[in-house]
């Protein structure tokens, strides 16, 4: 007889840098298994257990890949009596012109455009509805991540990237809606400008006019993504929590 996994189980994209990989930490500490999907292979330099056996590599811009994905996630979980604790969806593209100049509405390629939503927005309802039944199951929480520009022009965020997250802001609500009385909450978190590997240069003028007077760290996001897939918000859900500092203000 197989013996079942009693932790709390979290699956997150993106997971190979910046608030991905603090909040593989942040879960890992408080006794979460956590099983991470990104483009790349594991990476030795990943601080957390049983890294290896809980990554798996997909490209969520390639549908049929993320299919494969969520049924190899389903396989796995057949260990913790097939339930789901949290889906983060943090992993997201946003492509530059040469010289890391921002892609705007005239300039930006369509196959770009649709590679952009595939990742950003259709990969997140593929493995939430895939992952259905695992939820379910769970009672489990769903987390997009969001950004800041979601709702408002960026200066270095490019016209799809920041529309595929103004959608997904919205998707969040008809998720909230559709999963709530299945017993599984939706939210979003916008991050604004976090200090993480991947800064665009120019971003230190920025700093100038948030309220804050500083940047976010990915410990600080991971947090609240904690907090969303924690009992402590279990009657929060169709929320966006912006994480910038003040800057949406």
């Amino acid at each position: 007889m197989t013996e079942i996994d009693t932790r709390k189980i979290i699956v997150l994209t993106g997971a190979s840098r910046g608030i991905g990989h603090a909040t593989v930490k942040r879960f890992s500490s408080e006794g979460w298994r956590v099983i991470t999907c990104s483009r790349q292979d594991f990476s030795d330099n990943c601080p957390w257990p049983a890294g290896p056996e809980d990554h798996i590599k997909v490209d969520l811009a390639d549908p049929e890949d993320v299919g494969i994905a969520v049924a190899e996630i389903r396989h796995r979980l057949e260990k913790h009596d097939g339930k789901l604790h949290a889906l983060v969806n943090n992993a997201g593209i946003s492509p530059k012109l040469p010289g890391a100049k921002r892609m705007n509405s005239l300039e930006t390629p369509m196959h770009v455009w649709r590679d952009v939503f595939q990742v950003n927005f259709f990969a997140p309802i593929m493995l939430a509805r895939g992952l259905f039944k695992e939820l379910v199951a769970a009672q489990g929480s769903v987390v997009n991540v969001s950004s800041i520009a979601g709702t408002r022009v960026h200066p270095f965020a490019g016209t799809a990237y920041a529309t595929s997250k103004a959608a997904l802001g919205s998707l969040t609500r008809e998720m909230a809606h559709d999963f709530g009385p299945h017993g599984i909450r939706v939210n979003a978190i916008a991050p604004g400008e976090i200090d993480t590997s991947i800064l665009s240069p120019g971003t230190e003028k920025l700093i100038e006019t948030i309220p804050l007077r500083r940047l976010g760290t990915m410990e600080e996001v991971a947090d609240i993504i904690y907090f969303l897939c924690s009992t402590q918000s279990s009657y929060v859900t169709g929320s966006e929590i912006h994480i910038n500092g003040g800057q949406h203000v």
